[in-house]
């Protein structure tokens, strides 16, 4: 047994001299391929949204185990994370404060080699990215349990910016606290939307207890940490940051309760193979319009996953339309159909064609 165990280990030193000489070389091949771009006179970021998305397909296309797709996924996200921190150290802005879900997702599209920049509104983080100081935003969008973020689609309105991505992340909430029991407790801070999603946890372990809506659930743990007989909601990363005790593990109604969220930035991403594509449209008001607009849609297979009407702000129940599509917009049939719809319209724009979230 010993001499099988001895065995394995120099196995395995030898393979992790291997992992380490390869992963060098890939560093090597990264650090050439900025070179010859900055020689040809390429500007904007090195970054490719889609030619990242090709590679995790690949890589869990080719996944045997006995690691899952997603961790394995995670691994190639890292180390393409750090490759590219050695060409271009991206600038990524993402609703704050620290240890947000919003900044979990951010480290989840762009892996920890980024440089993260928390923001205090969703205007600020828009704006930070139109000036230039962040190469990209990561938003919130839309919840599985508590239904899209209003204020996120509303920025699109007069933004210039295009969405490059999404994230999709799936959310535990846990209460959280410098105490040693959930029964110490005398009043809990949360965002509006986590005590939403933990209403049942909530009455379960916390009947009475006063509940105090907060900016973001990092915020509530900041005040947690400060505070004699106050706990919060939040995520691990908060935990972590703040130092708190987790009392009760996955609070969340909805076992599957998950958030998406939009990468935003300057400039649309090419076709990745397997993309959605987000409009801005709007039309007359008038009986049949709207199914009208979309006719070209159905007519060429185009699926539509996503509709989603705001106030236009242009007048009295005047309405614009979010939508979402699958497909890029360079597609052939896409193409064809955006063609129509937009001829069609009063109001019509493309927010953006991008890689579909990978995991």
């Amino acid at each position: 047994m010993t001499e099988n165990l001895q065995q394995i280990r120099v196995e395995i030193d030898q393979l992790d001299l291997d992992i380490q000489g390869l992963i060098s070389r890939r560093a090597a091949l990264a650090q050439e391929v900025a070179t010859i771009k900055t020689s040809a006179g390429g500007g904007g970021s090195f970054y490719r949204a889609e030619r990242e998305a090709q590679v995790l397909a690949q890589v869990m296309k080719r996944n045997d185990g006995p690691l899952s797709d997603e961790e394995m996924a995670r691994l190639f996200r890292e180390i393409m994370s750090a490759c590219l921190a050695l060409e271009e150290p991206l600038q990524i802005a993402y609703l704050g404060p620290e240890g947000t879900f919003t900044q979990g997702a951010a480290l989840k599209q762009f892996g920890r080699s980024v440089k993260t920049r928390p923001l205090s509104s969703i205007p600020a983080l828009f704006h930070d990215v139109e000036s230039g100081e962040a190469n990209y935003g990561v938003v919130p969008v839309e919840n599985s349990t508590e239904g899209v973020i209003t204020h996120t689609l509303d920025m699109f309105i007069n933004s210039p910016l295009q969405i490059n991505g999404e994230v999709e992340l799936r959310i535990h909430h846990h209460l959280m606290g410098k105490m040693d029991s959930a029964s110490e407790i005398n009043k809990v801070y949360s965002h509006q939307q986590a005590l939403a999603q933990c209403r049942a946890g909530l009455e379960e372990h916390l009947s009475g207890v006063e509940q105090i809506a907060v900016s973001s659930n990092a915020e509530a743990a900041r005040l947690a940490s400060q505070e004699i007989g106050a706990a919060a909601i939040a995520g691990d990363m908060a935990a972590d940051i703040y130092g708190l005790n987790l009392l009760v593990k996955n609070m969340e109604d909805e076992p599957d309760n998950s958030t998406r969220f939009l990468v935003i930035g300057k400039e649309s991403p090419a076709a990745s193979g397997n993309d959605k594509t987000s409009l801005l449209i709007s039309t007359d008001n008038k009986p049949g319009a709207l199914y009208e607009l979309l006719t070209p849609l159905s007519e060429r297979g185009v699926s539509m996953s996503r509709i989603e009407s705001r106030p236009s702000r242009r007048g009295n129940w005047d309405y614009l339309f979010f939508v979402d599509i699958e497909g890029h917009a360079e597609d052939e049939n896409v193409k064809s159909a955006l063609q129509q719809l937009e001829s069609a319209a009063s109001m019509f724009r493309i927010l953006g064609s991008y890689p579909k979230a990978i995991i």
